[in-house]
């Protein structure tokens, strides 16, 4: 999954335990009613957000997860996740995408009809 939107806030990585770091992110989507997103970073991707400011407009690639906890009490919850795994800037896939088009290559000489019997 995909989304668009410009940087509202980038918060800096927080280390959860000794094995397990995460940093935020929130875009501002740019539709006729703008949603405020929180998207998460986790592990060795928390330095993508690193040459990322806030103003920037920005596609990210996410992952919806989702989890069941149940509590001491015996309570079912669940809780969703929106973790990242990759951050481009806008237009950046665009401008990848005609930069790495094949060479024109030259028109094909026309065929040389052959007679065959087919009758179509």
């Amino acid at each position: 999954m995909e989304i668009s939107g410009a940087i509202k806030k980038i918060s800096d990585t927080q280390q959860i335990t000794d094995t397990f770091k995460k940093r935020e992110v929130v875009v501002t989507t740019e539709e006729q009613y703008p949603q405020h997103i929180q998207i998460e970073f986790i592990q060795d991707r928390t330095s993508l957000l690193d040459s990322f400011n806030v103003g920037d407009k920005v596609n990210i690639g996410f992952n919806l997860k989702g989890r069941e906890w149940t509590s001491p009490q015996g309570e079912t919850k669940y809780f969703n996740t929106i973790q990242g795994w990759r951050i481009e800037k806008a237009g950046a896939a665009a401008a990848n995408a005609s930069s790495g088009s094949a060479p024109d290559m030259p028109p094909m000489p026309p065929m040389e009809e052959e007679e065959d019997d087919l009758p179509f």
